[in-house]
């Protein structure tokens, strides 16, 4: 046998079988799903269960109309998946999308319209959004145009960092928002390519692991509302409506125009893991950008509206998302799609984790009642190709389940604790009777994670919904009118205070009052047991004055205003050294819930309790304050933690220490700075060692140790 003819042997599936309106083709293989570069040609392969006839349309890339429409001979149809290779394409110079045929009867689910060219809901690439903000040619019949992409991206060493959960530290951030202000001075703002060059400042910060909200592809133009006080336009800024699941948004790139969007946030990953950082993407899989029935149609409604979302049994959307429609994510077929995704983005993109937003929703049944085992999170924990990946859920969804503390787990999935944010920001509020509850919580919410541990719990006090930190001290109430919804959007329950005047005020005392009741804030999350979250920007007092919804906002309001890095260092300062002390102290990263009982050779139990008096803490109702000590899990100090939200000081009494050890003091919130925090090892014994003056409304952290530390973690 010739070489050639040996060739042909082993690969017989280069070669074409069939014409198609002039292409050369092959049936296709059904998977992999989207389009695949192979021997000479691509291979396209969509999913539709009712559709009767599907069509492959291709277009040069940015040409209005297509330049072919190749229907699906009937013998490339493998049960409901139409599978096509097509040979002689110049694969990188292509967009191409599908027209389905099949019955339009919304009654029974079927939406199917053959005059609409549909996106590809595996498509690796989306062009028609490549430049952020750029008001798109609404004549056009094929917006999010489906693009062929290589896997030729060079990696090196990099590999998943696997930090055990209990050591992260997250920093939520918006990829645009994060360098988008004038003041960031990254050469290319608003972009995976700008944050890039911020890497410095998170390491200096001390977080390990960046949040990222939505980078998947949206529309950020879709929203039709604008600013009642001034008429400019508003955005869909967070980026919660997905149109392509698969696709890195390009408007985040520097590079979109040129489709190179892939690889600019694939260097991005690479060089935040170099720097010892993991990310966190946060996926929305319980809604799409297509809405409800007046929603327009983009990929899933005209591919097979009755697989991809839950419908009534008269075919209207179900809308426990708040947005119009819930996707169906318990199907099978929707089951594998969202395990696809995530596949994909953990190895093509080296993603360590998600946060599913409002993942309650994956949780129900079609119907719409929760599941007792849900499929689909159990299918996810115990995936292979997820198997060390980070998974966290919000446990709640916009249709009133509320599932935090019960979130089918399966040992693997943690939550953002809601419990914890609330119950934390009204005590720093000063609210009475929350001295129990505040134990519970700082102390990893064994009432909610009871057998999960620790690490169950996500702590935050802020996120990308509600009030920055800045603002919780200095709005009672919401201000949202920008939005254009008169301040009826965002949440009205907030537990915040303005520490005696609304908004900016010129009171030095007033502002004092809030750097401090900031800084408690930071202090207790950095010290609680469980995953402290920040909010990007809260380490230097970001505002949005008052919006708790800046979902819309592309501008100052929602962007980080580097010059409060100068402006506000006092708070910056003291958030890097709290975040240095959590690493240098590994009982405050316990994963096991403390129990009280005495630790053999320290001489103190692992969690002990106190007020004014030591060891005797008081629970009652009208109680502000609180203190705790720690130890005992790979370290030999004491950590004690005092908090008063009361407006009055208190004298504490501190507990004596065992083993020759002394107290020393790290933090006092109530000191001014330079004296309100130091660096963690070179912490100054106190003169009094058995009591200790804690201000009003002020933390106190104490290290007891030996006067010759020895090494620590971190």
């Amino acid at each position: 046998m010739t070489e050639a003819r040996s060739e042909q042997v082993l690969r017989v599936d280069a070669y074409p079988t069939h014409e198609v309106g002039g292409y050369r083709v092959r049936a296709g293989k059904p998977f992999p799903f989207g389009a695949n570069v192979v021997p000479g040609g691509v291979s396209f392969s969509v999913f539709s269960d009712q559709a009767t006839s599907m069509t492959l349309v291709i277009y040069k890339r940015g040409e209005p109309e297509p330049m072919a429409e190749l229907e699906f001979p009937e013998e490339f149809r493998t049960g409901s998946v139409f599978a096509m290779t097509v040979f002689g394409l110049d694969h990188e110079n292509i967009e191409y999308g599908y027209r389905a045929d099949g019955p339009f009867d919304p009654a029974t689910g079927h939406r199917f319209d053959a005059r609409q060219v549909l996106s590809d809901p595996y498509a690796r690439l989306i062009a028609g959004r490549d430049v952020w903000g750029v008001e798109p040619d609404r004549s056009r019949g094929y917006q999010y145009r489906s693009r062929v992409c290589l896997q030729d991206f060079d990696w090196g060493d990099d590999t998943p960092l696997r930090i055990p959960a209990e050591d992260l530290v997250v920093y939520e951030a918006h990829v645009r928002g994060f360098t988008r202000h004038p003041s960031s001075g990254v050469t290319a703002p608003g972009t995976f390519a700008g944050l890039r060059e911020k890497i410095p400042y998170l390491r200096e910060l001390g977080v390990n692991c960046i949040e990222l909200l939505p980078v998947f592809e949206f529309d950020e133009s879709d929203n039709p509302r604008s600013n009642p006080e001034t008429g400019e336009k508003l955005y869909d800024y967070w980026g919660y409506n997905t149109v392509s699941f698969f696709a890195p948004k390009a408007g985040y790139a520097a590079t979109g125009r040129y489709g190179m969007q892939g690889d600019e946030f694939r260097t991005l990953i690479k060089e935040l893991h170099a720097a010892g950082i993991e990310v966190i993407l946060d996926v929305v899989f319980n809604h799409t950008a297509e809405g409800n029935e007046q929603g327009p149609t983009i990929s899933f409604k005209g591919l097979d509206n009755a697989t991809y979302y839950m419908l009534t049994p008269e075919g209207y959307y179900f809308n426990f998302s708040g947005t119009g429609n819930t996707v169906n994510c318990n199907h099978p077929v929707v089951r594998n799609f969202v395990l696809d995704c995530l596949r994909h983005w953990v190895a093509d993109y080296h993603i360590d984790g998600f946060r599913f937003d409002l993942a309650a929703i994956l949780g129900r049944a079609l119907d719409g009642t929760p599941l007792p085992n849900p499929p689909l999170l159990e299918l996810l924990a115990f995936d292979p190709v997820l198997r060390h990946t980070k998974l966290i859920a919000e446990a709640w969804d916009a249709g009133g389940l509320y599932e935090v503390g019960n979130f089918p787990a399966y040992g693997r999935w943690a939550e953002w604790n809601g419990k914890y944010r609330d119950t934390v920001r009204s005590f720093i509020k000063g609210d009475p009777g929350l001295t129990g509850e505040l134990a519970t919580r700082i102390a990893g919410s064994p009432d909610l994670y009871t057998g999960r541990g620790t690490s169950a719990s996500v702590n935050f006090l802020t996120a990308h919904d509600g009030f920055t930190l800045a603002d919780l001290v200095s709005y009672n109430d919401k201000h949202n009118e920008a939005n254009g919804e008169g301040n009826n959007d965002g949440g009205n329950d907030n537990a915040s205070w303005n520490c005696g005047a609304e908004g900016p005020t010129d009171d030095p005392e007033i502002n004092a009052l809030r750097t401090r009741q900031m800084k408690n804030a930071l202090a207790i999350l950095l010290t609680s047991q469980g995953i402290p979250m920040l909010l990007a920007g809260d380490e230097v007092a970001r505002t949005q004055q008052g919006n708790n919804n800046t979902y819309c906002q592309d501008n100052e309001l929602s962007w980080f205003d580097w010059d409060q890095v100068d402006e506000n260092a006092e708070l910056l300062r003291f958030t890097r050294e709290m975040i240095s002390f959590r690493k240098h102290h590994r009982e405050l990263r316990s994963t096991f819930h403390p129990t009280g009982r005495l630790r053999d050779g320290l001489g103190m139990p692992d969690i002990s309790w106190h007020g004014e008096r030591a060891w005797q803490p008081d629970w009652s109702a009208e109680s502000r304050l609180l203190a705790v000590a720690r130890c005992g899990t790979g370290d030999e100090d004491v950590v004690y933690v005092a908090m008063n939200s009361h407006w009055e000081s208190h004298d504490l009494e501190l507990p004596a220490l065992p083993g020759g050890r002394s107290w020393h003091l790290f933090a006092d919130t109530g000191a001014l700075a330079p004296y309100d925090i130091r660096t963690p090892g070179a912490e100054s014994p106190l003169d009094n060692a058995g009591k200790y003056l804690i201000g009003p409304r002020s933390v106190v952290i104490l290290v007891g140790r030996s006067d010759a530390p020895e090494p620590r973690d971190g």
